[in-house]
Parts: structure tokens; C-alpha cells; sequence
């Protein structure tokens, strides 16, 4: 399907009463993408009434009212919203909620090996009670760092929102990284408190988390006190340290003799059970006996670590006033989400979509559905089966996630009742259209709309994405965001239509970081500093004459052949479009005659061998679909691809390692903290 064809319309009633639709009604505007469009002008044009709009329509309760909306005195890089205001993430999650919904579903959890929790917001502000008690026994005040190393369960929300209450900042941590990846992250951070896990499931198999929490805390040498959430119920035996570690939740009870324990130092033996505390008993809500401390408008709240091309990881600062409103504006009015409906997304606490799924559902009066685990073990139809019983309302994956999903055939979705699904959505990567298709046909019936959402940790949010009034387009984005003032600009920062060029945004908007941890300076370079006053994304898009945008890919993978420029998805799509090729990445490499020359490395799906043949056709499909210019000069099977753990694929990396193998001057790898499975990178060196 064309890019200019529409494939999902919006029913005029649906869009009217949508969250946008009403936003719309009460500016004077109507229901459509027309509509929209004036009210996007207005946000870029005016936005001190519309942040005021925005704040007064979404609900946020400040503790202390802010002086003005933006303050730029420092310039665009460093602009300040709501200075002068006081306001706490954690209270605008749980406690303007707890009069109305207190008994309602806060948190459904869905474990690993089949297990199943649901808490309600009042027993969630009871254990976020409990961590803020322990957090505070541990000597942990406002603007101390505290790491959280845990899979996703119901007390890592908990985890998540004490450290807010308390105005400490959290640093979450990857599930699944190695000792070294913690460390760099702890040390980098100073985190004073560990939160982690004995141990967790995953596809059946027990991850030690404890033992890689204590190699960690060994390396960094900074963290003071390790609270451990027993996950396993002592299966794991994992190592304790008496004289640091303290249980989760009851661990507020035991801080003054952290010794008294009834675990041996071995760890062998259970922690003990939950005493009765000054707060009440373990089954009565607790809330209010803590209040929220009084955070400012641009206080740090997490701490987020992404990857960087050189060895150290980019510190991303996500504030209390900023984050939560750009993710509650994003989910209200790209994704319809109401007061009630369950969102699931696919993810990790360590990615943003892990704090995003849980500040934003708790801040709009909905419910998290947490996912421990894969979407397809121990059976394919886990995701759907889950979906079905938690009767979600919004499914969230990576394109990526669907690939593998797709691979399992259609009767795995077909088995379950999805009828309760009202809106799809992707984010992470460029889709490829088989995929998409199968996801927007097979899984949503061709009634629900994908709203695909493209953006990043330092945004806070997204810069493009969808909305229910307007029509979409395979794999595309409908519009820019209400109050980002999104471009695409040429190499002399022109902006362009219809062409491929670099995706900036013109205007500082809230959620965007607040610099780099300890590095200000890397943070102006990496944004700031092609074009006077542009944030340059570092992604490559195109703005599409008749509405909408399409996504290319990193421009730092950007392939650049005969004279053109293109993205990688571009290539890809032609590859995945072929029934044998379940993934594809395509990097560009030197050559001495052409410059450049175009590597594409190939995912089989099952049952598909790699025969020359089969070699021959994939060159051909490329060659067909971009010319002959674009011919590949190889194509490599592997069986797998180099991935983050948030399932982008890590192009720069197979670019590393296929010049390493091939040349005498490959580039640095850089960060590799982030990559999922080192022994993909063999992979791609054997291939060669």
C-alpha cells in the first residue's frame, strides 16, 4: 500500500467524543483533522494559554502555583517551564485520585510463570507508603539517586512512584543488564539505594537479578543499602548481605538493626514475615500518612540512561512538572485514553515506556496492565490470552515485537476474544509494511486505529504520532504533537516537503530534558548545536504534501548511494515484504570505487534456508524497488539481529563489526551496555 493511501478512516461520532474531540469542542473547533490543525497553531503560536488549557483539561493539581509558564532567559536549551510552581508527580498519580477511585484497578499483573496480582490505587498508595518509609530509613532525601534493577511487577511501580513522593530521583535500570551496566549507571549517578529482586522467571529459566545487583554495587562502589523485593519466595538461595540489604516492602521496620534479619549471611532461609507496623495492617490502606514532598516544577524526578556512540550513556533528566504533562497529553490525545481503560505496553521499566505507561495510566485516572516476561512464552498466544482476560482497552508493542508474533501465524490471535481492544499502538522503530498490515488486520480487525508514536527518552514523550480524528496512512504519523513545533529541514537547515531531511523541533516544550546528568555541555552538542536554536532529533523524516509524516529511520544510519540519501526501513521493507524474510537491517559500507555501497544482513523466517537463490531474489527485490543504483553488494544471512533491549535494532553496531571485519579501520562501538544479546555480534562476524 502506498504511503498516500488511507487504510483506518475515524467514524465522526468516535472522534467527536474522543478526548481531542471534547479538547476541540471546548476551544470552538471541530472534530477534524482541520480543526486540529488550528489548535496545533495555536499551541506553537500562544503557549502560555495552551499549556494553562492543558494543565486545567488534563487535571493536575500543583501544590504551589507556578509564577509563569516559560521562562527562555537561559535560551531554548535550557527553557524552564512553570518556574515558581510546586508540584510532585506521585501526588498527581495517586493521591487526587484516592477519594474517587480508591477501590478501583490501579495495577493487574501478569507473572512469568502464570501468576496473577491485582492491586487497587488504595493498596498501591499503601505499598508506595511503605517504600517512601523504607526509603527514608535509608537516609534517602530530595535530589538523592535511587536505582531501581527490577522486572516488572507490581512493586516496581510502587519502587517508582516512593522515590518521587519522597523528591528523590530514580534511575531505572534495565531487567536484564549485566553487572557493568548497572555499575556504569550507579556510579555515573551516585545512587545512594538499590532496589532489586532475588531473582525473576524468564521464559521459565531464573534470572539471578540479586547476584548481578551485588557484582554491580561492588564495581560502582557508591550504593549504601540494597532493598530487595523477594520475587522467587527464596527459591533463588540468592546472596545477603546483613549489614546492607533490607527486605522489601517491611523494610522501613527493620532499618535500625539491618543485621536482625532472620536470613542467614549465606542467604539461605526466608525473610521475615511482615510485622505489624505503626501504619496498620498489611491488608488496610495506609495513605496520606506520608505526604508528597514538595517538589519544584523542574526538579529531577527520574534519571533515564539511554546509549551513546562513545563509551558513556547519555543521562537523560525527566522533571516533576514537565514528564508527567507531556506524557498525560501524548496519552490523552494521541491515544484516547480515559479514566478507566487498561493500557498493557510491551516493555521495561528500563526503557521510557516503562515510567510512561505508569505515570501516565495512574496520572489519567486508568489502569497499568504489567507484562513479566516475553508476549509468547510459555505458550504464542500468552500477549493475546492476557489481553482477552484483562479485557485491555489499548495494546502497545514495538514493530519488532509483531515481527516475532507475526512468525507464530494468526491462530494464536484468532483463539481469543479481543474484543475489548480499542486502540493499538507502536513505537520504538520504523515499521515495515507486512508487519504492519498484519498487525493492523489481523490483531485489530481493520476497525482499530494504530497510533504510532515515534519520539524518545529525551523528549519525554513523542514529537509525532496519531490521533482518532484523522485517517491514517500504513506505517505513517498523522500530525505533530499539540505543542511541538516539529519541521524537517535540508543540510542548511531549510525546511523541506515531500524530501528526506533531518527532523528538528523549533520551540522547547514540556518534557524535554533538562540536560544531561553532569554533562551540559555533550547536551547542547548532541541537540543544540547544528542550527541556532533547533533541537536536531537524529532521526531522518519526510512531511508529506497532503498531511502527514513518515519516519526513515536514525540519520545516523542514513545510507547515502549514487548521489541519494536514504533510510534504512527503506530497504528493509523491500526485504520483509518477501514471505521468507522475517527481519532485515541495511547499513551502508565503503567502497573503493563507488564510495558506498549498500549491506543488507537477513533474518530467515522458520522453515526458509539460505540458498543463493534465495540470495539472487532479495538482491533483485531491492534492485526492482530503488534501482539499480541501490543494487546491494551483499546480502548475509544471520540468526539474529543486534538489538537493544527495547528492540531497536543497533545498526551502528553491525556496521562496527562488519567494518572490523572487513577493513583495517573500523569506527569505535561505543555504548554496548544496552544490547540485549552480545553473541548476536558474533553473529554477524561469522557471516561475514
Amino acid at each position: 500500500m502506498a504511503h498516500d493511501e488511507f487504510w483506518w478512516h475515524p467514524d465522526p461520532a468516535r472522534a467527536a467524543s474522543s478526548r481531542l474531540g471534547r479538547l476541540l469542542h471546548r476551544c470552538g473547533l471541530e472534530a477534524t483533522p482541520e480543526g486540529y490543525a488550528q489548535l496545533h497553531a495555536r499551541s506553537i503560536a500562544e503557549p502560555e494559554s495552551f499549556w494553562r488549557l492543558a494543565l486545567d483539561e488534563l487535571g493536575l493539581a500543583w501544590l504551589r502555583p507556578f509564577d509563569a509558564v516559560l521562562d527562555e532567559s537561559r535560551g531554548p536549551a535550557w527553557a524552564d517551564f512553570f518556574p515558581g510552581g510546586q508540584i510532585n508527580a506521585c501526588q498527581n498519580a495517586i493521591d487526587r485520585w484516592l477519594d474517587t477511585r480508591r477501590d478501583a484497578a490501579a495495577v493487574l499483573w501478569f507473572g512469568d510463570g502464570g501468576e496473577q496480582r491485582r492491586w487497587t490505587l488504595g493498596e498501591l498508595a499503601r505499598e508506595v507508603d511503605h517504600g517512601v518509609r523504607a526509603l527514608a530509613g535509608c537516609g534517602v532525601g530530595k535530589g538523592d539517586r535511587v536505582a531501581i534493577f527490577l522486572p516488572m511487577l507490581p512493586e516496581t511501580a510502587a519502587a517508582l512512584l516512593a522515590i518521587l513522593r519522597i523528591g528523590a530521583i530514580a534511575v531505572p535500570c534495565f531487567s536484564g543488564y549485566g553487572a557493568e551496566a548497572v555499575a556504569s549507571r550507579l556510579s555515573d549517578s551516585q545512587a545512594k539505594v538499590l532496589i532489586t529482586t532475588d531473582a525473576f522467571p524468564r521464559r521459565g529459566r531464573l534470572v539471578k537479578a540479586k547476584e548481578t545487583a551485588d557484582q554491580a554495587v561492588e564495581l560502582a562502589g557508591c550504593v549504601e543499602r540494597v532493598l530487595v523485593v523477594e520475587r522467587t519466595g527464596g527459591a533463588a538461595d540468592s546472596p545477603w548481605n546483613a549489614s546492607r540489604d533490607v527486605p522489601w516492602p517491611r523494610a522501613f521496620d527493620a532499618l535500625e538493626g539491618v543485621g536482625t534479619s532472620s536470613r542467614s549471611p549465606s542467604g539461605r532461609g526466608s525473610p521475615p514475615p511482615r510485622p505489624t507496623s505503626p501504619l496498620g495492617s498489611s491488608d488496610g490502606p495506609t495513605d496520606g500518612a506520608t505526604p508528597c514532598h514538595p517538589t519544584a516544577a523542574n526538579d529531577p524526578a527520574l534519571l533515564m540512561y539511554t546509549s551513546g556512540t562513545t563509551g558513556r550513556p547519555k543521562g537523560v533528566i525527566a522533571t516533576h512538572g514537565g514528564f508527567p504533562l507531556k506524557i498525560a497529553v501524548d496519552m490523552a490525545w494521541c491515544f484516547d485514553v480515559e479514566v478507566g481503560d487498561r493500557l498493557l505496553w510491551v516493555t521495561d521499566l528500563g526503557w521510557v515506556m516503562g515510567p510512561w505507561q505508569i505515570l501516565g495510566t495512574l496520572t489519567l485516572g486508568a489502569t497499568m496492565v504489567l507484562l513479566e516476561g516475553t508476549p509468547d512464552y510459555p505458550a504464542a498466544d500468552r500477549l493475546w490470552e492476557i489481553v482477552e482476560r484483562a479485557r485491555v482497552t489499548h495494546l502497545g508493542v514495538a514493530p519488532t515485537v509483531v515481527r516475532a508474533l507475526r512468525e507464530k501465524g494468526e491462530a494464536p490471535v484468532r483463539a481469543h476474544d479481543l474484543s475489548s481492544l480499542r486502540v493499538l499502538g507502536s513505537t520504538g522503530e520504523a515499521w515495515n509494511p507486512e508487519p504492519y498490515r498484519w498487525f493492523a488486520g489481523t490483531v485489530g480487525g481493520g476497525r482499530l486505529p494504530i497510533v504510532n508514536y515515534s519520539g524518545g527518552t529525551e523528549i519525554g514523550g513523542g514529537i509525532l504520532g496519531c490521533t482518532m480524528l484523522h485517517p491514517l496512512r500504513e506505517c505513517g504519523f498523522s500530525a505533530a504533537i499539540l505543542g511541538i513545533d516539529a519541521d524537517v529541514v535540508d543540510e542548511n537547515g531549510q525546511a523541506l516537503m515531500e524530501s528526506v531531511g533531518e527532523l528538528i523541533v523549533r520551540r522547547p516544550w514540556p518534557g524535554m530534558t533538562h540536560g544531561f546528568w553532569q554533562d551540559p555541555e555533550r547536551y547542547e552538542q548532541t541537540y543544540w548545536s547544528r542550527w541556532p536554536g533547533l533541537w536536531v532529533h537524529g532521526d531522518f523524516a519526510r512531511r508529506l504534501e497532503a498531511g502527514g509524516w513518515v519516519i526513515e529511520g536514525r540519520s545516523d544510519d542514513t545510507i547515502k548511494l549514487a548521489g541519494k540519501r536514504l533510510g534504512p526501513a527503506e530497504v528493509e521493507s523491500l526485504l520483509t515484504a518477501d514471505p521468507a524474510v522475517l527481519e532485515a537491517a541495511a547499513i551502508e559500507v565503503p567502497h573503493p570505487v563507488k564510495g558506498g555501497a549498500l549491506v543488507c544482513y537477513v533474518v530467515l523466517a522458520l522453515g526458509n534456508e539460505p540458498t543463493e537463490a534465495l540470495r539472487s531474489v532479495l538482491i533483485s527485490r531491492v534492485e526492482r524497488g530503488l534501482g539499480r543504483a541501490m543494487k546491494p553488494e551483499a546480502i548475509l544471512f544471520v540468526c539474529a539481529l543486534p538489538k537493544t533491549r527495547n528492540a531497536k535494532i543497533m545498526r551502528r553496531l553491525i556496521r562496527s563489526v562488519h567494518l572490523e571485519r572487513t577493513t583495517q579501520a573500523p569506527p569505535p562501538q561505543g555504548d554496548i551496555s544496552s544490547l540485549e544479546d552480545p553473541s548476536t555480534l558474533n553473529a554477524i562476524r561469522n557471516a561475514i
